[in-house]
């Protein structure tokens, strides 16, 4: 199984994107990652929330392979301990799914077409935090859910 991350905008932070990359890097391990990062949408100022979300929404699903299961990073999604994600990653490795993507959305979430071609959401926290840090936080849980699966000592219970 491949695992994919796509985002929209680039990460401003450096500090961020280095820690993101060292992540990237341990994961090579266990897993082919990739992040495809997804510009920001040019004149957004000038378009509604629905237009943005819109406009997202087709080149999110234009990145999408027909065989892809698509999982939204989304604030009501389903909350997971990290073992619980863990062997949500086993799962979807045992039944034999080719390309995993996780998708973090714009500022105002995902166009309805975007929730409709999704396979499953899931949430990080229910607390808000910037598109840029999750992008960090989601590399890391999966990592982390690769190393438990190994039985590695990265993760403490």
């Amino acid at each position: 199984m491949n695992i994919k991350l796509l985002a929209i905008g680039k990460t401003d932070s450096k500090p961020l994107q280095t820690l993101m990359d060292e992540y990237m890097k341990r994961l090579s391990f266990y897993i082919k990652f990739d992040l495809e990062v997804i510009p920001d949408i040019k004149n957004a100022k000038n378009m509604s929330e629905a237009q943005q979300k819109q406009k997202e929404g087709e080149l999110i699903l234009s990145k999408i392979g027909p065989t892809d299961q698509l999982i939204l990073l989304d604030d009501k999604g389903k909350e997971f301990t990290s073992m619980g994600f863990a062997d949500e990653l086993q799962k979807k490795m045992n039944s034999g799914i080719k390309t995993l993507v996780f998708v973090i959305g714009g500022p105002y979430g995902f166009s309805d077409d975007v929730y409709k071609n999704a396979k499953g959401k899931i949430s990080l926290s229910r607390m808000t935090f910037s598109h840029q840090m999750i992008r960090l936080f989601i590399i890391e849980q999966i990592y982390r859910g690769f190393t438990i699966l190994k039985n590695e000592p990265y993760h403490h219970e």
